[in-house]
């Protein structure tokens, strides 16, 4: 599904997304799969997967589709 992170507290690591559904859902950081992309989470707009009335698996869709994949390891 697609949204739009509305809200985020980084000094607990929480935030809404507002879903296409029209739904608010609540995430932490640690489910965001390319977080370190953006240090400023308000206004991204995002995809995620719902489970449970729960986003999972929320990638940041702004930016270079290769920071989905995470950081590089390489030395």
């Amino acid at each position: 599904m697609k949204g739009q992170i509305l809200k985020f507290r980084s000094d607990i690591g929480v935030g809404v997304i507002q879903g296409e559904d029209g739904r608010s859902y609540r995430f932490s950081r640690n489910e965001i799969l390319n977080a370190e992309a953006r240090p400023a989470l308000v206004g991204e707009d995002v995809d995620f997967l719902v489970e449970a009335r729960h986003p999972r698996a929320i990638v940041l869709v702004s930016g270079s589709p290769w920071t989905a994949l995470g950081p590089s390891n390489r030395a």
